[in-house]
């Protein structure tokens, strides 16, 4: 039984990955949206993602978003077996012990259905917050040193899992040696292949797939290049995309066809399960699609059809 040892003093608690990713199922939904819905409508769209059979609903902070563990809360108390996750919560918005001591809440609360994705966000966004972004590798060792510091006196017996939002090899040998894995965000099957190859074989890699429902190529890439464009002026995401081997006429514009098609996949939904089918196969143990959509319903809407297609497997 692979297990990692608990992340705080004072309790022996293990988190048993083998079962993590048996519980987190080889499917689940990413989502931006839901966060400025009502809170009725949320419950709604988490229970009828949990009846489309997807293992997990993982949902972003923002500055201006729900705060993510109450934001968490709220979704675990509309759903009875599936998990949720951070995707990702800022270290800069929480010290350590309110973050140990919310995701162990949560974790005792809702039956160890809480998972916590943790990252080191974007320089611009820390910035504005009044913090110094100049290393936030060290940042993140000094966090986590921090919460395994943390005492906690509650009911719990193992505390909740945490994910790294890794992208390079550092962070992602971090989340392998101070985490049970890593969430990489706005990648393609072989940034997958190679976290895999650094992560080690026993780490949960549970890598996040962009997806959009739209068969005419012109149009697709209209939207699609509408979502590259707002990463592609974060250093973290462009640095990781040429480390993969795509050159600056790729990464200008918003990213060229070739790029845009590697981050979205776009068409029917069977190449959508063959693109997350090759996440798998790189070695991914869950995939988060991300669909885009115009609106929250018709988010929910694609995730309906994707599901009528096969990608879960309800």
């Amino acid at each position: 039984m692979s297990t990692t040892q608990g992340w705080w003093n004072g309790m022996p608690g293990t988190v048993d990955v083998a079962a993590l990713k048996r519980r987190m199922g080889p499917i689940g939904v990413w989502d931006g949206m839901l966060s400025a819905q009502q809170a009725a409508f949320e419950r709604e769209a988490a229970a009828e993602i949990e009846r489309l059979g997807y293992g997990m609903l993982w949902f972003s902070e923002t500055p201006i978003s729900k705060e993510a563990f109450t934001h968490a809360g709220l979704l675990l108390s509309a759903t009875e077996r599936m998990m949720v996750a951070t995707g990702i919560a800022s270290i800069w918005s929480r010290d350590a012990v309110a973050a140990a001591n919310a995701a162990n809440t949560l974790a005792e609360a809702y039956d160890d259905r809480f998972v916590m994705g943790l990252g080191v966000s974007h320089a611009p966004l820390v910035n504005t917050r009044g913090h110094d972004y100049g290393k936030p590798y060290t940042a993140m060792r000094n966090y986590l040193d921090a919460m395994d510091s943390t005492q906690y006196e509650g009911p719990l017996e193992t505390p909740a899992p945490r994910l790294l939002a890794a992208l390079r090899t550092n962070m992602l040998e971090l989340a392998a040696q101070r985490a049970q894995g890593a969430h990489p965000y706005f990648v393609t099957p072989e940034h997958t292949a190679q976290a895999r190859e650094t992560l080690g074989p026993e780490p949960v890699l549970a890598p996040e797939q962009t997806v959009l429902l739209e068969t005419d190529p012109g149009r697709a890439r209209e939207v699609a290049r509408r979502f590259t464009s707002r990463y592609l002026a974060l250093p973290n995401y462009v640095n990781n995309l040429r480390s993969l081997g795509w050159d600056q006429a790729d990464l200008e514009d918003g990213g060229s066809d070739a790029l845009v098609d590697a981050i979205v996949v776009w068409g029917e939904p069977e190449k959508v399960i063959e693109r997350v089918r090759a996440h798998h196969e790189a070695g991914a143990d869950h995939v988060c699609v991300q669909p885009l959509a115009d609106n929250a319903r018709e988010m929910l809407q694609h995730l309906r059809i994707l599901a009528d297609a096969g990608l879960t497997t309800r």
